[in-house]
């Protein structure tokens, strides 16, 4: 007769090497660069030309990212039993053995509280911004992520939080259309990978992945996708055109970034979103988010896009 694998593993039984690589892994470093959004602030507001307030926002990206990977691992914990049933995310440390949950428990906690202090430290706001985004992940992975397209909001809302985060630590303010494309990049992103979870259970190649993907339904989903991208295209756009507009009053401590170039980086823009939406009907079993971290196609136009805004700073 099988048993589980926390059954048979304990941490007294992992060599520290083994149990190090394997809390490692679990922290997906690899997601941290979802928190160059932490950086946003500082790039538009051109804060990243100073010294301070550069190390300032460097410092908070990496706070952000010891609470993603408390995240992470709290997510891990209650989803063990449904990735065992997922292709690849049964060979995940906490779903295979790997990581005991009671170890996985105490570096979630170290990594949440650590991250939220040193935020408070940086600035109270900042605080307050990285420990409701602990608290709303925390509903998420009890109850809200069986509620469909309310769990991918929370998600895009997260990325929110990123860039709110990112302003508080420099005390700078953005543009509310920066908010608007991050909460709608973020939402395509997370549709898209509902939508390849959902091909994947329905062509039989994974089961009881997730609870809510049985209560979507799949033409809405497809719907949704192809709509939230259509808009966001619209909203860069938008928001590229009034910001090449001359003469533009700005409120103390705003953003200053301005350019009557910046609609050229729209077509990279349009690249990226196209480019996913392609992995995502792209029959793999990894997840279109992590294919995106390895597709160079992908990679080569973020740094157009971001070379591009760059340069456009100085001008």
């Amino acid at each position: 007769m099988s048993t589980k694998p926390e059954q048979n593993i304990k941490s007294d039984d992992i060599p520290s090497r083994s149990l190090i690589k394997a809390a490692l892994v679990s922290m997906r470093p690899q997601q941290w660069v979802k928190n160059i959004f932490v950086l946003a602030p500082a790039f538009f507001s051109m804060k990243f030309l100073e010294i301070v307030p550069l190390a300032t926002s460097l410092l908070a990206a990496l706070l952000f990212s010891f609470g993603a990977s408390a995240v992470y691992l709290l997510n891990d914990i209650f989803d063990i039993e449904k990735d065992r049933n997922h292709p690849t995310k049964k060979k995940r440390p906490i779903p295979s053995g790997q990581l005991p949950i009671k170890s996985a428990w105490t570096l979630c906690l170290i990594l949440g509280l650590s991250a939220v202090g040193g935020a408070a430290f940086i600035d109270w706001r900042f605080g307050v911004a990285l420990g409701f985004y602990l608290v709303m992940n925390l509903a998420y992975s009890t109850v809200l992520k069986n509620v469909p397209f309310l769990d991918v909001s929370i998600i895009a809302t997260g990325f929110v939080l990123r860039v709110l985060a990112g302003s508080f630590a420099i005390d700078v303010l953005i543009s509310e259309w920066l908010f608007v494309c991050t909460f709608l990049l973020a939402l395509y992103l997370g549709l898209g990978k509902r939508q390849h979870e959902l091909k994947l259970v329905m062509r039989g190649e994974a089961s009881k992945v997730r609870k809510v993907l049985e209560r979507y339904h799949p033409e809405l989903l497809e719907f949704a996708f192809l709509f939230v991208a259509g808009i966001t295209i619209a909203c860069y756009t938008v928001y590229t055109l009034s910001a090449s507009l001359p003469n533009q009053p700005l409120r103390v401590n705003a953003t200053p970034f301005n350019s009557a170039y910046l609609p050229i980086t729209i077509p990279f823009t349009v690249f990226g979103i196209t480019r996913f939406y392609q992995l995502v009907n792209k029959d793999a079993p990894d997840s279109p988010t992590d294919l995106l971290l390895r597709d160079w196609p992908f990679i080569l136009n973020l740094f157009c896009w971001a070379g591009c805004a760059l340069i456009l700073v100085f001008i």
